[in-house]
């Protein structure tokens, strides 16, 4: 190969090839320890620097958003991956989760056999995921990689691609980078808001009110979209499971960084709580002090909306139970007695205006108490859920972004 008059880096050689944490690499995918031009006499022999033809360009970059980055890429196991991620980016792990598990098994035994062994599954994986994907990427194709804290998972793939000519972009410090960002960054956006809380007993459509609102422009943080809970007993999605807190939190700052300062963004009163995760003090601080709508609704038609809303629970009348059971320490046994012989005798609409009024009105109100410090409050009444009623309360609570007083 001709080196001379080509762009160069330096590389750094050891023994026959470079010793990453997946055993042995030839100088071709050797360590990139800088990128500043050499002199065009090519070092020959062990241990020392060698010049190589530029291909791609790997830099590191501590921007999880990097605006060069035209895609993102996790090559992090799928485990870790599902735990949480970088919005947006694909899974395309170096190892999987059962290869992660026995080289770390192997690595306990014999660090040198499971870097042999890691290298293999490595180069691999790689191999796959370029014929697979990278192959159809154009020339100006840019990535931005990470794993686990920037170290060799990310390197690994990114050498590789960089030899094909992509210019490549690694997150250092990884994943651990990026979770900084979201911890740093939910503290400093949610305050920046003007939020308008929308209160209410349960079933009187605040999520669906959310949705209308959002349909006509309006910025929406619906936190039981993004938790898939509704945030009571009863309410995880069907077929669902919620996300880590880790994953909650990351979506929950994807959001409020596409938000404008400048526009109010509504939402829904929660506790601190939604099924399993917690809303982040600053951002619950926030909703504790804005803006509140009060929405009304008849416990008639409130009734009407829960069902059509959990038609599951009426088809499963011993997941149900299972369900209200813990209520027992809080209504007695008397109590869900009553309510189990209602939903066995499926007189549904009786059972859950019982379960209404004699648990969750009770329960809502003690929580409103709590959380709500706001001095500015609206109340709207709607006779139904209809559309019309829909783009009544829109209209009637659109103009409180515009700096109107609350009444």
């Amino acid at each position: 190969m001709n080196y001379e008059n080509c762009p160069s880096y330096y590389f750094q050689v050891k023994t026959a090839g470079w010793r990453g944490q997946f055993g042995m690499w030839t100088q071709t995918h050797a360590a990139l320890v800088g990128h500043l031009p050499v002199p065009h006499t090519v070092a020959r022999g062990v241990g020392r620097t060698w010049r190589l033809c530029r291909r791609g360009l790997i830099t590191k970059t501590t921007d999880s958003f990097h605006p060069q980055a035209t895609e993102v890429i996790d090559a992090r196991a799928p485990l870790e991956f599902d735990n949480d991620h970088i919005p947006g980016a694909l899974n395309f792990p170096v190892l999987t989760n059962e290869q992660r598990s026995q080289v770390g098994r192997t690595y306990n035994q014999d660090n040198f056999q499971a870097r042999k062994v890691g290298a293999a599954m490595v180069t691999r994986n790689i191999s796959d995921h370029i014929a697979t994907y990278f192959v159809h990427k154009p020339a100006q194709y840019c990535p931005l990689i990470y794993c686990w804290r920037g170290g060799q998972r990310s390197h690994s793939l990114a050498v590789v691609l960089s030899q094909i000519g992509f210019e490549v972009l690694v997150l250092e410090g990884g994943y651990q980078t990026y979770r900084r960002t979201v911890i740093r960054d939910l503290h400093s956006l949610a305050p920046q808001f003007k939020y308008i809380v929308l209160t209410g007993l349960t079933g009187c459509g605040k999520t669906l009110l959310l949705h209308s609102l959002r349909q006509q422009g309006a910025q929406v943080l619906d936190l039981e979209g993004v938790a898939q809970h509704r945030g009571s007993l009863l309410g995880l999605w069907h077929q669902h499971t919620q996300p880590s807190q880790k994953l909650w939190e990351s979506q929950l700052r994807h959001s409020l960084a596409a938000f404008d300062p400048a526009l109010p963004v509504f939402m829904e009163s929660e506790s601190s709580r939604v099924g399993r995760v917690n809303v982040p003090p600053a951002l619950f601080r926030a909703m504790q002090e804005a803006d509140r709508v009060e929405v009304c609704l008849p416990l008639e038609q409130r009734v009407k909306h829960i069902l059509q809303e959990y038609p599951h629970w009426t088809e499963d009348v011993s997941a149900l139970r299972d369900i209200l059971l813990p209520l027992r320490k809080v209504r007695g046994q008397a109590m869900l007695d009553a309510w189990f012989r209602l939903a066995e005798e499926e007189q549904w609409e009786e059972f859950v205006e019982q379960l209404l009024v004699q648990h969750y009105d009770l329960t809502y109100r003690v929580s409103q108490k709590k959380n709500d410090w706001s001095q500015r409050k609206r109340t709207v009444t709607l006779e139904d859920l209809s559309e019309r009623s829909q783009l009544k309360f829109v209209e009637s609570v659109i103009d409180m972004g515009k700096g109107q007083v609350c009444h």
